[in-house]
């Protein structure tokens, strides 16, 4: 069949032509939308699941949802080396710039709190003289060190900064303040503000605390202003242990696995759009090898299609790309992530596929130790290592489970 023609997408965060499987979190978000929108109480929204089920499309397709809304949205990606601050400036910038305003006065005014936002480092308020020391010359303390590239940063904001507002250098107080003037920019307008938030799980500890409370004041003041938030399954826990009340804050949504149906929906509406069809017996062959898991359901179709002669693809089309599939993901899905782990931790990644009785069910950490043949304690560095690097998560105390599905099985089947 015509690769050019192939519909299939399994590109990471690529929308796949038919967004099968998840009807019932886009028709909640749309009531989310218009009853923020009208004033009512709402929570706001966090998507969890393992790598791979789709939560980045899902969440550029809630966005994509804001923006026909006529929202102002902005994005951003979480990464365990970076504060929240500055990423989090550019994404309300984009949500202010898409939400308009008929008076440029209000509009002007916000930015410049939004400028004082972005250029205040985290930390303690300076005095005044050090920060008039250190704007006026570039310079820094009473060593007169100029500062760096990266504390001279300018976010891109075309307004002069509003001294005195969301600038103390206190995250929780500052996002409270930026976040209360937009929200009022919003609702003017009778519209509302979504902050879109992809790897939040990554998020530092004073950041997530501050966004947790931040988020807890605006929806006490009535603003329309909310967080969507998508990270690994662990991440709820990460709130609840911020913020107690967390869960009343947050609507959180499992993302999981296709079912049967929909994983065939997948794959049959995008292949007759180009006039090809897919046979049952193919079907159940395809469900067999990805289990529903949307990136394996594009991955598989992609290498079926460019591999069946058409326009029937039928089940002996399935069996003979399976392998090459395989082959695929082994290097770019499993194997890039199995490479980024140290000797240590590849060895705590292999006990832990031996030890788990499932490859998508959580393991006890006693258990790892016990293949391994050593003390729990002993292992303590690399399953830490390997929890900041996202290659595992830990949902509950002494549990710990892959993020990528089917990693046991890759590991069982690629040896040293």
């Amino acid at each position: 069949m015509d690769p050019i023609r192939n519909p299939y997408a399994p590109g990471a965060g690529q929308r796949p032509p038919e967004l099968a499987g998840r009807d019932e979190q886009l028709r909640a978000f749309d009531v989310t939308l218009e009853r923020v929108a009208r004033g009512r109480p709402e929570r706001s929204v966090v998507l969890t699941g393992l790598r791979g089920v789709g939560k980045t499309v899902l969440l550029n397709a809630l966005r994509s949802a804001a923006v026909r809304a006529q929202w102002g949205t902005g994005k951003l990606e979480a990464r365990p080396d970076q504060r929240l601050r500055r990423p989090l400036a550019a994404a309300l910038h984009m949500a202010v710039r898409e939400l308009g305003h008929p008076r440029p006065e209000e509009v002007e005014h916000v930015l410049g709190v939004l400028k004082s936002f972005a250029q205040r480092e985290d930390g303690p308020r300076e005095s005044g003289a050090a920060a008039t020391r250190a704007g006026a010359g570039g310079r820094s303390g009473a060593a007169g060190v100029r500062t760096s590239v990266r504390d001279r940063w300018n976010p891109g904001i075309d307004a002069a900064a509003v001294p005195g507002r969301a600038d103390s250098g206190d995250i929780e107080i500052d996002l409270v303040e930026v976040l209360t003037d937009i929200g009022g920019l919003a609702a003017e307008r009778g519209r509302g503000v979504a902050v879109f938030i992809d790897e939040m799980q990554d998020l530092g500890a004073d950041d997530v605390s501050a966004l947790c409370a931040a988020a807890h004041e605006i929806s006490q003041n009535g603003l329309p202003v909310i967080v969507v938030g998508a990270g690994l399954p662990h991440l709820p826990a990460v709130l609840s242990a911020s913020k107690s009340y967390s869960e009343r804050l947050f609507r959180y949504s499992r993302i999981d696995r296709l079912d049967r149906e929909a994983a065939d929906r997948a794959l049959v509406t995008p292949a007759a759009d180009e006039d090809a069809s897919w046979s049952p017996e193919a079907l159940a062959e395809m469900y067999a090898v990805t289990a529903g898991y949307p990136y394996f359901v594009q991955a598989y179709g992609k290498a079926v299609w460019d591999n069946a002669v058409g326009p029937e693809i039928g089940l002996d089309d399935v069996r003979v790309a399976v392998p090459e599939a395989e082959a695929e993901l082994a290097v770019g899905f499993f194997g890039s992530r199995f490479e980024r782990a140290t000797p240590a931790e590849r060895e705590y990644l292999r006990a832990m596929a031996e030890a788990g009785e499932s490859d998508d069910d959580a393991v006890a950490t006693a258990a790892v130790a016990s293949v391994l043949g050593k003390k729990p304690q002993s292992l303590s560095p690399a399953r830490d290592s390997l929890l900041k690097k996202g290659l595992i998560y830990s949902g509950e105390r002494g549990q710990i489970a892959f993020t990528v599905p089917h990693f046991g099985r890759y590991l069982r089947s690629h040896g040293d």
